[in-house]
């Protein structure tokens, strides 16, 4: 028990110098420490005023030379450690790091020689501080996570979370080179990405298939278009409905991406990446304390890459500034703001004939890649602060503002004809503008009542989505063939919406048009949300509890620009949390939950809200879920999870009045999810995970499946491992 509540001294201390990155090695404790949990709520701080903090709460005797970490500054404390693990924490990134000693602990120099703190030195305390010591020791990669914030917006372990969590860390996405989202999910059990048109990143989770369950560091970041990792420290992957942390969607899970922002330990990192088809990335991480109140970073990105397909390329390009103030030891302010622009050739793929891919080379671009463009620009501005109260209430207030525009417009390939040798192809294009703004404000407070230890949480978010959309079909040679356009005479439009050309040429270089047809889309939709919240996490001898409920009032107003039509619909969405853990020891966690999500009939775009479906109720998404998580060491996890989400109050024809709408239990997904990330050894680190996933639909709905039809793009077995082994601290 004792030697399974040590923490092992990790992570990097980052390099001062200019265009240099240099490790800083740090050991490895082994020593025993106390094996009780207590819970903290220290706010990022100078370093010596969170030690003398943490020192008063635990009661131990902590030395530490008080010139030694002046004007160092720490990331606070928030979550359930042991006194070891919390002196693990604290120091991270100063070059520090917390040595048990017979009468307490030390906080020493992981590096080299402290020489220059003579012994007999004082702390701030007046605890004399003991002779220097040399420590040296490989460092290993992080690939695990002790703690989030995202699962319940409180620092809180992860294995005492009832719920499967997957986290790529940074260490993964450098030793990677992941540049994308598909990149980052290859390591999630339970989560793929979707095929298709290739505009958009589109994961499934757990059989449901989403494209706006995105957030940023807990907002909602729910835009078609391709994200970048550049500014980004981690990836967070939540299974399961989310509703009561998230709002309306999360209905099979949601991707988190937890920003980069300033801090007071001086980074200079620089990275260029080449590779094939004349791929070039450059990618720069810059930033210091400026003073003991002001901290600055800055993150940017460049790339320009070609494609294994003829005529596809892409140039991205990425700049993200953050500022973090500290006006008391009590408060902490992050600003930030960033530029982000995609360009890109649309790449539809290779078209199937007879169940399987046609029989052409990889390289082969089908349609015309020169007016095949898609574009996305992204503009947003955010801000982080926390205080904390003299009667221990933390106070966090987050606030996004968004703005996306983009372009997609693409010519495709659609039907093979019977003997292969044909394919026609189509074409369309579309534009959105949209405008996000969002506000969440949280009170945090513990307290105890008996044996019973209560962590309570009370927010609410205020958020307004305005999009504007619009989407023209494609027409070819329109002169050519009739001289004339018809845009009320269907056949015309069946005659001109596509051309036919050869598998062995599939290429087009006939005119084409786009215009606004009867069925085009050109609307305006307004969706304004009020959201509350309350969550208490409960703990009691070997159990722990998360009782939570949210309250979201979700109102939509959607205007039709071409025919005028003005469409509204109000939904009151009520999500429920509820799980329980059972810790036979400390490091593991044994755990049930019971979670629902909605998603509202103008779905994950707000976009497809008609005449035809305005009346009916959200569908829902319930999941039900049982798990094991065990911490073998402070930085080796593994999981297990298995878990049954059904889909309910689906829209399917009504086999009578085809005209008529029924909602229907229609669809099922059950499965096993394992995992594994740390380090089995100081220099063996492993990523990976296995899936096992039966997805089904449990009623028919006409052409959108049979029951007892399997769900597309959803594996029966998925299996990933990443090992790295470091031969020395430089080289792996």
């Amino acid at each position: 028990m004792r030697a399974l509540a040590a923490f092992h001294g990790i992570l990097i201390c980052l390099g001062t110098i200019f265009m240099t990155s240099a490790y800083d090695a740090r050991a490895e404790s082994a020593s025993a420490a106390d094996t009780a949990v207590q819970s903290f709520n220290i706010l990022p701080s100078p370093l010596e005023d969170t030690l003398n903090r943490f020192a008063q709460q635990t009661g131990i005797t902590l030395s530490f030379n008080a010139a030694e970490i002046k004007g160092l500054m720490t990331q606070g404390l928030q979550g359930d450690f042991t006194v070891q693990a919390g002196l693990n924490q604290l120091p991270i990134g100063s070059g520090l790091q917390a040595v048990p000693q017979a009468n307490g602990y030390a906080i020493k120099r992981t590096q080299e020689s402290t020489a220059s703190a003579p012994s007999g030195t004082a702390s701030s305390s007046g605890v004399p501080v003991l002779p220097p010591l040399v420590v040296s020791a490989s460092k290993g990669r992080d690939y695990a996570v002790a703690q989030s914030v995202t699962a319940t917006k409180t620092n809180t372990l992860l294995r005492d979370v009832p719920q499967a969590i997957t986290v790529v860390t940074q260490d993964l996405i450098k030793d990677q080179g992941m540049l994308s989202m598909a990149d980052v999910v290859r390591y999630v059990p339970g989560v793929g990405m979707a095929q298709g048109e290739g505009n958009t990143d589109a994961p499934i989770f757990r059989g449901n298939q989403s494209t706006g369950n995105f957030f940023v560091d807990g907002i909602r970041d729910d835009v078609e278009y391709f994200r970048d990792l550049y500014n980004i420290e981690r990836v967070e992957t939540l299974k399961g409905p989310n509703g009561m942390i998230f709002g309306r969607g999360g209905a099979g899970g949601v991707i988190n991406r937890v920003s980069k922002v300033a801090g007071w330990d001086p980074i200079r990192s620089f990275s260029f990446q080449a590779g094939s088809f004349g791929t070039k990335r450059l990618l720069m991480d810059v930033g210091q304390g400026l003073n003991d109140v002001a901290a600055f970073r800055v993150n940017a990105m460049y790339e320009n890459s070609g494609s294994y397909r003829d005529g596809v390329h892409l140039s991205r390009h990425g700049i993200n500034p953050t500022l973090t103030l500290k006006p008391t030891d009590r408060t902490n302010i992050t600003m930030g703001g960033e530029y982000f622009r995609d360009d890109r050739v649309a790449d539809r793929g290779i078209p199937s004939f007879m169940g399987r891919p046609i029989d052409t080379s990889t390289s082969t671009f089908f349609g015309d890649p020169r007016r095949s463009p898609t574009g996305t620009t992204v503009l947003s501005l955010y801000s982080l602060i926390e205080h904390g109260f003299d009667n221990g209430v933390t106070f966090r207030n987050r606030t996004r503002y968004a703005v996306y525009d983009k372009f997609y417009q693409n010519i495709f390939p659609s039907t093979v004809s019977p003997d292969g040798t044909m394919v026609d192809l189509g074409a369309y294009n579309s534009s959105m503008k949209r405008s996000n703004v969002f506000n969440q404000s949280d009170l945090m407070y513990t307290l105890n009542t008996g044996p019973l230890e209560h962590r309570l949480l009370a927010g609410i978010e205020v958020g307004q989505q305005i999009t504007n959309n619009l989407r023209k079909t494609g027409y070819f040679n329109n002169d050519v063939f009739s001289g004339t356009d018809h845009p009320d005479d269907p056949e015309d439009d069946a005659l001109f919406s596509s051309v036919s050309v050869p598998v062995i040429n599939p290429r087009t270089a006939d005119p084409v048009s786009f215009r606004l047809d009867p069925t085009g889309v050109s609307n305006r939709i307004t969706a304004n949300i009020i959201g509350l919240y309350v969550q208490n996490q409960l703990k009691w001898s070997k159990f722990q509890a998360i009782l939570g409920l949210r309250y979201d009032d979700f109102e939509l107003k959607l205007h039709n620009n071409r025919t005028g039509e003005e469409l509204s619909k109000t939904n009151g969405l009520l999500s429920p949390r509820a799980g329980l853990v059972f810790k036979p020891i400390e490091p593991v966690s044994i755990y049930w939950s019971y979670s629902l999500a909605y998603v509202p009939r103008a779905g994950d775009q707000l976009s497809s809200l008609e005449i035809t479906n305005q009346a009916l109720t959200p569908e829902r998404f319930i999941n039900l879920e049982a798990g094991v998580k065990w911490d073998i060491r402070p930085n080796l996890a593994v999981t297990a999870a298995a878990y049954r989400l059904d889909r309910t109050n689906v829209a399917i024809p009504d086999p009578v009045n085809p005209v008529r709408l029924l909602l229907a239990n229609a669809q099922r997904s059950e499965g096993i999810e394992l995992g594994i990330s740390g380090r089995i050894t100081s220099t063996w680190s492993v990523m990976g995970g296995y899936a096992y996933q039966d997805s089904r639909i449990t009623r028919s709905q006409g052409e959108g499946g049979e029951a007892g039809s399997v769900l597309a793009q959803v594996p029966r077995h998925t299996f990933s491992l990443w090992n790295r082994l470091d031969i020395t601290p430089w080289w792996g």
